[in-house]
């Protein structure tokens, strides 16, 4: 495969940008440091609780909906054996979202909470504590390596690269800017990368309704004009199986 050059500087151009932002940020929580009387675990893991609500929802919206998830979504809803009704499963999860700032946010914050198992462990020990933070991690220690080889795979679109090394590099920007930066570098590379997703997103559709395969989405939901219907279908044996995600 050729290397699309223009593709690539944009990817070489963005990771530079991310890493300014590192830079940036480390600086900011450096002279944060010496301001505060927090001290440095909290201006590194909450930035010192002056994260602002605009910044907040993009950092927010940019942790769930990433390159896994938009990836992942569409896959679902072309795969004719799924379809919408098993995509819609990642946008269900998002209530969780909305329970914890509803219920959650307000009295953690109160008490002044670092991270979400100092809860459990004020009211059961660290003995327990401990013991619960095992599913955590796990989850993480699944997610994170989804989302290194989207980035990886889309390194990996622009140039001749092994996919190994895309990853490689993807995981070593952002372990640089996350600990140049904390929870700062974290926030500001988010508001960046979403609003990069936002907007290549939208340049997408004028190309897709000008494709010649665009047909009408009354067509291909309901008829098989190219396959089995995208909306999909639960079998009786599934439904059990699709609660389960769901909750």
């Amino acid at each position: 495969m050729a290397v699309h050059v223009p593709g690539l500087v944009m990817m070489v151009v963005f990771y530079l940008l991310v890493l300014g932002i590192g830079i940036w940020a480390s600086l900011k929580s450096k002279k944060m440091e010496k301001n505060t009387l927090r001290g440095q675990m909290e201006v590194s893991f909450l930035a010192n609780r002056r994260v602002s609500l605009a910044v907040g929802v993009f950092t927010m919206t940019a942790t769930w909906v990433g390159g896994a998830f938009i990836i992942g979504v569409a896959e679902t809803v072309y795969d004719p054996t799924k379809g919408l009704v098993w995509a819609l499963i990642p946008l269900q999860m998002s209530i969780s979202f909305i329970i914890g700032g509803l219920f959650f946010a307000k009295p953690m914050r109160d008490q002044n909470c670092i991270t979400m198992m100092d809860p459990f462990q004020r009211k059961y020990g660290k003995t327990l504590t401990g013991l619960l933070a095992v599913v955590p991690i796990i989850s993480e220690l699944m997610w994170v390596p989804v989302t290194l080889i989207s980035l990886g795979v889309t390194v990996s679109v622009f140039s001749e690269l092994p996919l190994s090394l895309c990853i490689w590099i993807s995981a070593a920007v952002a372990v640089v800017y996350t600990v140049l930066g904390g929870l700062y570098s974290v926030a500001f590379t988010d508001v960046v990368q979403l609003s990069l997703v936002f907007c290549s997103l939208w340049l997408c559709a004028p190309f897709v309704l000008a494709s010649d395969v665009y047909t009408d989405i009354t067509q291909t939901a309901f008829n098989r004009t190219y396959q089995a219907p995208w909306l999909g279908h639960l079998k009786s044996d599934e439904v059990w199986r699709w609660i389960d995600n769901f909750l």
